[in-house]
């Protein structure tokens, strides 16, 4: 109930609520200015400039050893053909030795390996069975690295097993 002696306000609802909004007292909102915003991207850019060389040569560690561990497992398997089979001829492949089935010797009992991309590198090259080996003393599993091409630092070093 309004109060009688009160004054009245000759300003309408609608600019009486407009005012209050206007007045209430509390904390101003304020948005980033543009130096502030250029700041913070500079810091994120600097930040990813000395985090991403070291995140790439973790990815590169792991694929060099995971290329040591299937070319491991590439030993055993061309070591069971070599027990079933006899030793593989020179300059043959390790698909047409471990997986096809285009096999015409009757002892072979393969395939020696689950599928054939077991048989290519983390980089998505072929493995090269060498005979006569370079490191070994009957054959060779080789993956010639990220590059493809023999020798090389790092992810392009080669990899010699058994």
């Amino acid at each position: 109930m309004p109060q009688p002696n009160a004054p009245r306000s000759t300003a309408s609802p609608r600019a009486r609520s407009a005012h209050a909004r206007s007045a209430r007292p509390g904390p101003a909102r304020r948005a980033f200015t543009i130096i502030e915003a250029i700041v913070i991207i500079v810091i994120l850019g600097i930040l990813a400039t000395l985090v991403a060389p070291r995140v790439f040569q973790w990815v590169g560690r792991g694929k060099t050893a995971a290329a040591e561990s299937k070319a491991a497992a590439l030993v055993l398997a061309v070591q069971q053909y070599q027990a079933d089979v006899g030793t593989p001829p020179s300059g043959a492949s390790l698909v047409a030795l471990l997986w096809d089935r285009s096999q015409s010797d009757a002892n072979w009992k393969g395939p020696y390996v689950e599928n054939a991309e077991a048989l290519k590198d983390p980089w998505g090259n072929d493995f090269l069975l060498v005979i006569p080996p370079t490191k070994n003393a009957t054959f060779d599993i080789v993956s010639y690295g990220a590059d493809a091409q023999p020798g090389g630092e790092g992810e392009d070093k080669d990899i010699v097993k058994p």
